[in-house]
């Protein structure tokens, strides 16, 4: 293992084993040979002075995570065990390199083996066009017709992007053993960003720079050509965006709160989504776009309610350009198209002339940021100036401005901003004096990564009697779904399709849509309440004030009867409780105590 980055850590060699870092300390404890790097006030091993049974015992786990891939990717279907194997195969594969810089290479990949096989297809479409005498398109000369599928028109023309023959998948797979796979991958993204200008600037090209090993970045390329359809290449296509977007919520699982910046939970998306539920023809924008999950979700609901996906608009802008350049690439892998800029939303607004139908965003929460660098007549600013150690209401008053005239916002959003006082409680004041607050909805914590942090799901409406609903004019919706969930693990918890369609099956009732029945108060879940009901609870926006207290389910016991039980059990444990007082008189004389 000629390794570029040389140490490991103890918890690393025990994700990639499969067994406990006690393990891997017990083996290594009398391992004369094994030369440690102290780091702070813990250590690392070098990689070349470990015992060979475990350097070879690498080498057979990261082998067979990737077979099991091989196996599963022969199944006619691939379902989520399928991206759940990949993840755990590439995971393996990852060594001791930072979870940070590894998304880079994987998810880089994963985009590679897309557009190449996009190109394929094209080229399949085109040598049969082309080929058949009876098409319109026949070309008799055999080497006319090997020239014109190497043309970028025909590609173009389609929306695919032109791979050069260095850079096609089955070129690259051909070097996976050479030892400078990393430069035949970095000329690979250099060359597609020569030839598709919308793509430069975008791919990471950091794989021949990277500590990890070649051995591993030619087993990752196997790994994703298992993803193999027989020329069935739209499933192809749908099942690298998902494994896409299953990388990113992996990636951003292990990076914990960091995590954050770049993905937002899947089951948040889509409740925004099916609340807002945009249409064909509307403009969609995210401000804090990350890596475009939002946009992908929004062509997901038209599909999903046979409309026509290409026809809505996409418009973000991202801060952190690796985050843009994942955003560029996960749109890509869906083919869809949008306008995606890279800068700081507070004081570069790159839209700051347009307005849009929706507004969907999870922006930073409880950011600093500094007013003074914009101006007091920044038409954001309408309703106030936030302080500079919290942007919470700097973003909302964002998406305020960014409304047309009918527009939509829904946005995730710190808990803290529903009820907080002084300068951001007299802007929230402003705002719902405006009749902009349309729902409210209360989350459960540990719905992001490895953030325990409670959050509520905001819905602002420009104008509450535009036709498309019913005139809700002074009215406000709240939600408690603190208790609507269900658990993945220890540290993280989902809304489940059933729960997402309740909370908005609810919204779609109290808008007056057509078949989701009468809406009516439920004790605990929901309220309809009055724009004076706000007033009258100090504009605090927090959904259990409104909502009331569940009832309790009456079990049939009478009371007299549950009292005569609970007294019985009482007097029980007052008689246990003098029992072990007198035990413990005894056992202190006992020691002359």
């Amino acid at each position: 293992m000629a390794a570029k980055d040389k140490y490991i850590s103890t918890s690393d060699l025990a994700r990639i084993l499969g067994v406990t870092r006690q393990a891997i300390q017990k083996q290594l404890k009398d391992a004369s040979n094994v030369e440690i790097k102290r780091v702070g006030t813990g250590f690392l091993y070098d990689i070349e002075t470990l015992p060979d049974d475990i350097k070879e015992r690498i080498k057979k786990v990261q082998k067979e995570a990737t077979d099991q891939v091989i196996n599963l990717s022969q199944k006619p279907s691939k379902d989520l065990e399928f991206e759940k194997e990949l993840w755990k195969a590439a995971d393996k594969l990852r060594g001791n390199i930072d979870p940070g810089e590894y998304k880079y290479i994987v998810l880089g990949l994963i985009f590679l083996k897309y557009v190449s096989d996009s190109f394929y297809q094209r080229k399949d479409e085109l040598e049969k066009s082309i080929s058949d005498p009876s098409g319109a398109l026949f070309i008799r000369d055999e080497s006319s017709r090997k020239y014109y599928v190497e043309q970028k028109d025909p590609y173009r023309a389609k929306g695919i992007f032109y791979i050069p023959e260095k850079a096609r998948w089955d070129y690259l797979q051909k070097h996976t053993m050479h030892h400078d796979i990393g430069k035949y991958l970095d000329e690979a993204l250099e060359a597609i960003e020569e030839e598709n200008p919308s793509l430069r600037g975008i791919l990471p090209k950091v794989y021949s720079r990277t500590p990890v090993e070649s051995y591993s970045l030619g087993e990752l390329i196997n790994l994703f050509s298992k993803i193999k359809f027989d020329h069935h290449f739209d499933e192809e296509k749908d099942i690298l965006g998902r494994v896409y977007e299953y990388f990113l919520g992996q990636f951003a699982s292990v990076e914990g709160k960091r995590g954050g910046e770049f993905y937002t939970p899947r089951s948040i998306v889509k409740l925004l989504v099916e609340i807002l539920a945009p249409y064909e023809g509307a403009r969609v924008f995210d401000p804090a776009c990350g890596s475009g999950g939002m946009f992908v979700q929004s062509g997901e609901f038209l599909k999903i309610h046979k409309k026509d996906s290409t026809k809505i608009s996409f418009y973000g802008q991202e801060l952190n350009i690796n985050t843009w350049r994942l955003c560029k690439m996960n749109l890509a892998l869906r083919g869809i198209e949008g306008r995606i800029e890279q800068g700081n939303s507070y004081y570069d607004n790159k839209f700051s002339d347009l307005r849009f139908d929706f507004v969907l965003s999870n922006p930073p929460f409880n950011a600093d940021w500094d007013p003074k660098r914009l101006q007091d007549s920044d038409p954001r600013l309408k309703y106030g100036i936030p302080p500079a150690t919290n942007a919470n209401f700097m973003w909302i008053q964002h998406f305020v401005y960014h409304l047309a005239p009918n527009g939509m916002a829904g946005f995730v959003m710190a808990n803290g901003a529903l009820a907080v006082g002084r300068k951001e409680g007299e802007i929230r004041k402003k705002i719902i004096e405006d009749d902009l607050v349309d729902v409210i909805i209360a989350c459960p914590p540990k719905l992001f990564y490895n953030v325990t942090l409670p959050v509520s799901l905001w819905f602002l409406t420009k104008n509450k009697k535009n036709g498309r609903f019913r005139d809700r004019t002074g009215q406000a919706l709240f939600i408690d779904a603190r208790e609507i969930f269900e658990p993945i693990s220890r540290k993280q918890v989902i809304f489940t399709e059933e729960q997402i369609q309740k909370i908005a099956n609810t919204v779609r009732a109290w808008r007056g849509e057509e078949g989701f029945g009468k809406y009516e108060d439920i004790p605990g879940f929901c309220k309809s309440a009055t724009l004076e009901e706000i007033r009258k609870n100090g504009y605090v926006l927090t959904p259990g004030r409104y909502v009331g207290i569940k009832p309790e389910e009456d079990d049939g016991i009478p009371f007299e009867e549950k009292m005569k039980k609970l007294a019985s059990e009482l007097e029980e444990y007052f008689k246990l409780g003098r029992e072990l007082e007198e035990k413990i008189k005894e056992n202190l004389k006992k020691i002359e105590f």
